[in-house]
């Protein structure tokens, strides 16, 4: 290999260090600061770059908040992935199923995603920068929860995936809002009991 093409190879290596720099950083500002509170100073500060480095990578707030959220998921679905296909199919991979769904729908991820769509409420550019990346999770998901149902019909395994989700959401904002921790896996373990009851009875 030529100098020059270790050249090139070590500054591609260094922007995306410093795009995978800012965007951890803008996910710690999310958590610990809040949208409002979460500036494009901070961000760099917190991820040692310039102002500059920002502008380079993103052309503007919004598209840097929905690639941190991008990026903060990508990890997720790469462990839901992982542990999804490792559960067993049928009844007995459901309730291990949304345990996994719980936890990957709360956490970081959940108190991150809430900052950006409470403030996406009344703007329209990080709304519609941050919907495409919340539903290329929802599919991608989905996906393996289908191949965990077994022989569910698609449609049934799509109506218990939702619910779960929307379930576990609420959960992860009943956490962020100070909610009983032991109701909310009283709630969890009873609406797994639930779903393996209702793919018992849809199952062929």
């Amino acid at each position: 290999m030529t100098a020059l093409g270790r050249t090139h190879r070590t500054q591609a290596e260094r922007r995306e260090q410093t795009r995978t720099a800012l965007l951890d950083a803008t996910i710690d500002c999310l958590v610990d600061l809040g949208y409002a509170r979460t500036s494009v100073q901070e961000i760099c500060a917190r991820a040692g770059v310039s102002k500059g480095a920002v502008q380079h990578h993103f052309s503007a707030k919004a598209e840097l908040m929905a690639a941190a959220v991008e990026h903060l998921t990508e990890k997720l679905r790469g462990r839901l992935a992982a542990s999804l296909s490792a559960l067993p199919g049928g009844a007995s991979g459901v309730a291990a199923a949304i345990d996994l769904l719980w936890e990957g729908y709360s956490g970081t991820l959940s108190t991150a995603a809430t900052e950006l769509w409470v403030a996406a409420r009344t703007d329209p550019e990080l709304r519609e920068a941050i919907r495409p990346v919340d539903r290329a999770l929802g599919r991608s998901t989905l996906e393996h929860i289908t191949a965990v149902a077994g022989d569910l019909p698609k449609e049934r395994a799509e109506i218990l995936f939702w619910l779960t989700v929307n379930l576990t959401r609420g959960l992860a904002l009943d956490a962020e809002l100070g909610g009983d921790p032991k109701r909310r896996r009283q709630l969890l373990d009873e609406w797994k009991r639930v779903a393996v009851m209702l793919y018992e009875d849809a199952s062929p």
